[in-house]
Order: C-alpha cells, then sequence, then structure tokens
C-alpha cells in the first residue's frame, strides 16, 4: 500500500474538511483586505496556488493541443474574476451572506430549463432566501457586497459550464493548474493600481501562502480525492451545507452576528440546494466557487 492512499481520508470527511478549510481560508483573507485589498488578496492568493500547484502536477505546457488551451484560458480567467468578485463581497458583507448569495449562482444552473413543478418549489424558496436577506429599508446588510456577491455567483455558474467542457479535454489536475495560470490575468492589473503587492513583507507572503493551502490547495486535493469514490449527487449534498459552515465560521472566527431572519434565509437556500440535488434531473454543481 503507497504513503498516500494509507494516509488519506474517507470520502465524507474529505469534503467536509475541505468546506472547513475554505471557510478558514475566508477568514484568513477577510484580515488582509485592510492591508492588500480585495484584488490584491485575490491575486496573492492565485498567484500562490498557480506556483505550488504548477510545481506538483507539471503540466506540459507545450504539448497541449489548439482545443485545450480554448478551452481553459476562459475557463481560468472567469475563476479569478469570480474570487475576485466573491473577496469584494466579503469585504463588505459577512461570510455567511456573502456564500449564501453566492451558492444562488449553481443552483439557477441547476434548476435552468427546468419545467417540473417539484423545482418550481425550490425556485421559491431560494427566492424567499434572498427576500429575507435583502434589507428592503436599506440599511443594514451593504447593498454593494450583495452586488458583489450574486455576481461571483453568476461567475460561479459560468466558471462550472466552462469546467466541464474543459474537463472533457483535459485531466482536472492539469486543467485547475493551467487555469490559475489565467486566473490572475482579470485581478492583477487592480491589484498593481492600488499598489498594495508592492508592499508585501515575509509576514505578508506567510499569510498570504495560508491563504493558498487553506482556499485552493487542500480542498482542491480532498475534493478531488473524494470525487474518486463518493457519487457526485452525494458529494453535491454535502456541499450544499457550505452556507450553513460559512455563517458558523463567520460567527466563530470573525464575530459576525447573524440575525433569526438572516439564519432562516440560510436554510431555506440550503434547503432548496438539497431539495434540487436530489430531485432535479441536474443536481446542484459542486466544488467550491470562493
Amino acid at each position: 500500500m503507497s504513503n498516500a492512499s494509507r494516509f488519506s481520508l474517507p470520502a465524507v470527511p474529505s469534503v467536509l474538511f475541505a468546506i472547513i478549510s475554505v471557510q478558514a481560508g475566508a477568514a484568513l483573507a477577510k484580515g488582509l483586505f485592510p492591508l492588500l485589498g480585495a484584488a490584491g488578496t485575490t491575486s496573492l492568493r492565485i498567484g500562490l496556488s498557480a506556483l505550488v500547484l504548477l510545481a506538483v502536477v507539471r503540466p506540459r505546457l507545450g504539448q497541449l493541443r489548439a482545443a485545450q488551451w480554448r478551452a481553459v484560458v476562459p475557463y481560468g480567467l472567469a475563476l479569478g474574476l469570480m474570487n475576485c468578485l466573491f473577496y469584494c463581497s466579503l469585504a463588505r458583507i459577512p461570510l455567511g451572506l456573502a456564500v449564501t448569495l453566492e451558492f444562488i449562482g449553481p443552483l439557477a444552473l441547476a434548476l435552468s430549463g427546468s419545467r417540473r413543478w417539484l423545482d418550481a418549489v425550490w425556485v421559491a424558496l431560494a427566492g424567499l432566501g434572498i427576500a429575507l436577506i435583502t434589507p428592503w429599508s436599506g440599511q443594514g446588510i451593504n447593498l454593494t457586497g450583495m452586488a458583489y456577491a450574486l455576481a461571483a455567483g453568476a461567475c460561479w455558474a459560468i466558471y462550472i459550464v466552462l469546467g466541464q467542457r474543459t474537463a472533457a479535454v483535459l485531466p482536472g489536475s492539469v486543467a485547475v493548474a493551467v487555469g490559475m495560470l489565467f486566473a490572475v490575468v482579470p485581478v492583477l492589473p487592480f491589484a498593481v493600481a492600488g499598489g498594495s503587492l508592492l508592499h508585501l513583507t515575509p509576514r505578508l507572503l506567510l499569510q498570504g501562502a495560508g491563504l493558498a493551502l487553506f482556499s485552493s490547495i487542500l480542498p482542491f486535493t480532498l475534493e478531488m480525492q473524494a470525487l474518486k469514490s463518493l457519487p457526485t449527487r452525494t458529494f453535491s449534498i454535502l456541499m450544499s451545507l457550505e452556507p450553513v459552515a460559512a455563517a458558523v465560521s463567520g460567527w466563530l472566527l470573525l464575530g459576525e452576528q447573524l440575525s433569526g431572519w438572516q439564519w432562516l434565509a440560510v436554510g431555506f437556500i440550503v434547503l432548496a440546494s438539497v431539495g434540487a440535488t436530489l430531485t432535479s434531473q441536474r443536481p446542484v454543481p459542486a466544488l467550491h466557487g470562493e
């Protein structure tokens, strides 16, 4: 038995640890925003993640065909834009609400084109969740932050579609490693313009390495391991718990409090996601978006 298989986790704990890792990374990212800004933090995370993944995967870039480049380049661009928009939302609203609103993207993708009455129930539940989160009085939750989270969710849906096309022509590990190279392209100009990356210190680089580890490298490894033995539908159900995990992490790690109505909104959207995964012909896609 190899060392990799000897120390590998069972599938379900792998997914749960991946969720915990991503939320811990999000909390770490929020601490970097005052120093680097959302774009600078995104650039640091993606850049370091790309270096590590390229060193581990070692894709043969010179051997990629034109069709593979056409698939992986837009996939990487969508990945970078999605992460930057999510961090822009996270700088303005609590972690639990940012993840909950972002989750609308893949949920809408899973339900798109469906004409079954049961799927309309999940749409109604998700809509009710959004209505409960929205500050109709114009006070409380930052509307710009909410808009960023919804935009990140739209990019997540695009990322999923492009990821499926990329997976058809490239192995998953190669697609992510190469995609990371292009993920920094739509973000880096804003980070450079802000000037935050010009003042990197060894401490900030160490924090960035931790962010890359918890938000990208570790969850990617755990998810790929889990998908080898876990049915996609089961995997998606577990991933549907992510908004709750984000809300709990925001409370424990960042001291962010949600109102009772906001917790109810999170619950409605999670229920819609689980229901859509169980009953829709196209379940809510897995893999993290933030």
